[in-house]
């Protein structure tokens, strides 16, 4: 196989921009999904508009605990790959994604029934508002059909991230998000012939798009050059033991999704309790007839949507700061991993540093303008964005770090920090700030800047250390 290593020459700053570009612009249009979901859904007559919104954050976080937590075979099979190719067994590489995408298919299609089996129950939990529940299952009831395709599309995705191909999943996702907004404005507001559907439109074409993109994928990797040199369809190569290999990596990384996602999934709960005890909050002039609104909650989807193109941009950098760590201990160069993964903590720190000075401080009315027609909603919001944005270079650092302990196959640190600062941290310090000491979305958005505080002090130690460096795949 020739060029194994190229990805990790030349200027280490180069390197990570190269790799990174076609990820974060891939991610960004991913992402972008359920961002075109919030504009689309702020043109609905309120309060169905606000409530449509404020379901949005708690779903998507629950399509994330089943389809994020499966997703995260991602992780290993991308640190296996990516070693594999550095040592120049292009089949063996092949093989990785062989077992992930058949294991990710399978498991894909139990965690969908478990999903429609438990939804019902969690959102009954989750959410304290009727109108807002109603509405999250109406969304969840088309979206979760796109568990199985969402697992198998990060399979081939961090497969192809693992070898550098990683303009290969940036094609898929802006074909994708392509499709969805002309589903999006079929089925939310009923165009050319399609059922009006509302926030269940949103779901619906969200779910077509994600198996069109995994099909683009498919289709890569069936073109001969793929085929012929990794064997990725050679179910004959199929091993438990290889399988398990994967799932040993990924398995820390699934639960610290589960904790991340249940973490934040009992953050939306809070506020949304918040919502449910305060009628200042649920009543708003902007809405007809003084209709309840879902202030805090509609708030909160608001600034995560936001910030979440800024965590997708950074997760970005840090799958293309796995690869080049994969690679390069994968060719015996620890040394070189360290070099990449603090490169790329550098460039990480200039980019985003100047988004959150453009989103936290210079743009962010407009901002949240762009997504709300609700004043009561925006004036919420505005505080709590400020507060994340001035934040946005330390979530930058820590993101990045993680992903690069990812790759050298550190998992289970990773699994450890998140269990605990989710619910040791960010789950009590949002009621106690919030709800305790009446503090409201404020408290609740601040208990979060300390989650990110210690999230990129603990993963700035752990990286300095070097101890990752020793561990074998």
């Amino acid at each position: 196989m020739s060029g194994a290593s190229a990805v990790t020459t030349g200027s280490p700053h180069r390197a990570v921009l190269r790799l990174a570009t076609p990820t974060v612009l891939a991610m960004l249009a991913q992402s972008a999904v359920n961002e075109i979901d919030i504009i689309f859904l702020s043109w609905l007559p309120c309060p169905e508009s606000s409530n449509a919104q404020a379901a949005l954050l708690p779903s998507l976080i629950l399509l994330w605990l089943f389809g994020g937590s499966l997703s995260a075979i991602s992780v290993g099979t991308q640190a296996i790959a990516a070693r594999r190719y550095a040592e120049r067994k292009s089949l063996d590489a092949g093989a990785v994604l062989a077992n992930s995408w058949t294991f990710s298919l399978v498991a894909g299609f139990v965690f969908t029934l478990l999903g429609y089996l438990s939804i019902p129950y969690v959102l009954g939990f989750l959410i304290k508002v009727p109108e807002v529940r109603e509405a999250a299952n109406a969304y969840l009831s088309w979206r979760l059909l796109g568990i199985a395709s969402m697992a198998m599309t990060f399979s081939f995705k961090a497969f192809f991230d693992g070898i550098g191909k990683t303009h290969v999943h940036m094609v898929s996702s802006i074909v994708m998000n392509v499709l969805n907004v002309v589903l999006c404005i079929a089925f939310i507001f009923g165009r050319w012939g399609a059922p009006r559907m509302g926030i269940a439109g949103a779901g619906l074409a969200a779910f077509v798009s994600t198996w069109v993109g995994l099909a683009i994928m498919i289709g890569w990797a069936l073109l001969p050059h793929y085929r012929k040199t990794y064997r990725p369809f050679a179910l004959g190569r199929l091993s438990r033991k290889l399988t398990w290999d994967i799932l040993k990596l990924s398995i820390p990384s699934g639960v610290a999704t589960l904790a991340v996602m249940s973490g934040f999934a009992l953050f939306a709960m809070i506020v949304s309790h918040l919502d449910s005890i305060s009628q200042s909050a649920l009543v708003s002039p902007t809405c007809p007839g003084g209709h309840a609104e879902a202030v805090n909650s509609a708030a909160t989807t608001l600034i995560v949507g936001i910030l979440k193109l800024t965590f997708t941009a950074c997760l970005a950098f840090g799958t293309a700061t796995a690869t080049l760590v994969s690679q390069s201990l994968g060719e015996g160069r620890p040394d070189k991993a360290t070099l990449f993964g603090w490169s790329s903590v550098r460039v990480g720190l200039v980019i985003f540093g100047v988004v959150g000075l453009l989103e936290g401080v210079v743009f962010t009315r407009e901002l949240l303008g762009l997504v709300t027609q609700s004043d009561a909603v925006l004036e919420a919001a505005l505080g709590p964005m400020r507060l994340m944005g001035i934040a946005t270079p330390l979530i930058a650092t820590g993101m990045i770090l993680t992903q690069a302990l990812f790759g050298a196959g550190n998992t289970r640190f990773v699994m450890i920090v998140e269990l605990c600062l989710h619910f040791l941290c960010l789950v009590p310090l949002a009621w106690i700030l919030g709800i305790a000491l009446g503090f409201g979305l404020w408290g609740i958005w601040a208990a979060a800047c300390v989650y990110v505080v210690l999230l990129t002090g603990i993963m700035l130690q752990k990286f300095s250390s070097g101890d990752w460096q020793a561990i074998r795949i």
